[in-house]
């Protein structure tokens, strides 16, 4: 047989589109009795024949050793972990580096990429796996002293900017459509996933000084940007320069699709979680009430074409059920979730493999949800929870 191309081997070695997603599948099914242990280890041998991609540059949660890494973690096999050991002997050179170059950054004064913070690409989703796997230790404290550096303010011209504002469109590359460079809100590329992994951080009992005062100033500014009518509490997606000097220039907007990755599901989740994580019961509530606005607004359901995990209904589904889920939520939440998944079914259907955009992420969902003992956790590469 060949070697894999380049190409072939960033397929595989994704968590996203890629075979590292097909696993986590393969690894609930086995531990809900639905597949048997061996074809989890032919998968897992596949995956894991030829070197997976250690690149500094390139690598994060959703691509690379991360990805593989997260997914071998996810299954709980013990045979997995002389593989998972070498893995992560990688993973904390990419971290050690990332950070680096972060640090090196912010010393200077210059506004970020959001592959450096984000959760899919950057420092968030990296610290994310260590939070999964170790639970604790020096190396996941300093990706959180990183976040709670991100969050003091930079100033760029005239203006005083979030430390997480970048200088490009949402493509991370220079856009004439994003003059000045935005504030992402989201949880995929923007701060709500900082922000999920503070929370779940501070649950856990890890924590660094200064965290609780970085979440508030990231609540603060999510705050300024929340558009209220007469339907509903939502967040915008994206914040240009325009709208970071005038708020109230948001309150023209018509509602966004109501998605995990930029939508208000995603960044209801995260204010969720701080405000469990703050023992602030009105934070808690605020999230909440603007999700479950979510839920019941049909302009907003309707902006959902499709079923898919990352912007479809199938993440709205997830991130409801989980909010669901904690302690003290709203029980209104958990009344929406039935009709959610009918909603889920009336979308048109991925053809194709992968988490974020294809079957495999309805698959995991589905799973989920008809799981009282909730026994994978993946979606904590979502931050939507975190493993035990």
């Amino acid at each position: 047989m060949m070697p894999p191309t380049s190409a072939q081997r960033v397929r595989l070695d994704s968590l996203g589109d890629g075979a590292a997603g097909e696993l986590l599948v393969k690894a609930q099914q086995v531990r809900l009795g639905l597949r048997p242990w061996h074809e989890l280890h032919d998968a897992v041998r596949a995956l894991t024949r030829d070197p997976v991609a250690a690149d500094p540059e390139s690598c994060g949660l959703f691509r690379g050793a991360p990805a593989v890494a997260f997914a071998l973690h996810t299954a709980r096999h013990p045979g997995y972990e002389p593989s998972l050991s070498r893995l992560d002997k990688h993973i904390a050179t990419i971290v050690e580096q990332r950070l680096a170059v972060a640090r090196a950054r912010i010393n200077r004064g210059a506004l970020p990429a959001l592959r450096e913070f984000d959760l899919i690409s950057g420092l968030t989703g990296l610290g994310a796996y260590l939070l999964n796997r170790s639970k604790d230790g020096e190396l996941l404290r300093d990706v959180l002293r990183y976040l709670v550096r991100l969050t003091h303010p930079l100033t760029s011209g005239d203006d005083l900017l979030p430390g997480w504002w970048t200088s490009h469109g949402p493509s991370d590359q220079a856009d004439p459509n994003w003059i000045g460079g935005h504030g992402n809100v989201g949880i995929a590329h923007g701060i709500a996933g900082p922000l999920s992994l503070l929370a779940h951080s501070q649950r856990r009992g890890v924590t660094v000084d200064g965290q609780a005062e970085a979440m508030r100033r990231i609540l603060a500014w999510i705050d300024d940007y929340r558009i209220c009518d007469a339907e509903s509490v939502r967040w915008p997606g994206l914040v240009s320069r325009a709208e970071h000097r005038e708020p109230l220039l948001l309150q023209s907007r018509h509602p966004e699709r109501p998605s995990w990755c930029y939508g208000t599901p995603g960044i209801a989740r995260a204010q969720q979680l701080a405000g469990v994580a703050l023992d602030d019961c009105g934070r808690q509530r605020l999230a909440e009430l603007a999700l479950l606005d979510c839920v019941c607004d049909d302009r907003q359901l309707d902006l959902l074409e499709d079923a898919s995990l990352c912007h479809g209904s199938t993440g709205l589904l997830l991130t409801t059920w989980r909010c669901a889920r904690e302690v003290g939520a709203d029980l209104r939440l958990a009344e929406a979730v039935p009709r959610l998944r009918n909603l889920r079914g009336q979308r048109v259907q991925p053809s194709h493999a992968g988490l974020l955009e294809g079957v495999t992420g309805l698959r995991l969902a589905e799973n989920t949800i008809g799981d009282p003992e909730d026994t994978t956790r993946w979606d904590a590469c979502l931050l939507l929870t975190a493993q035990l």
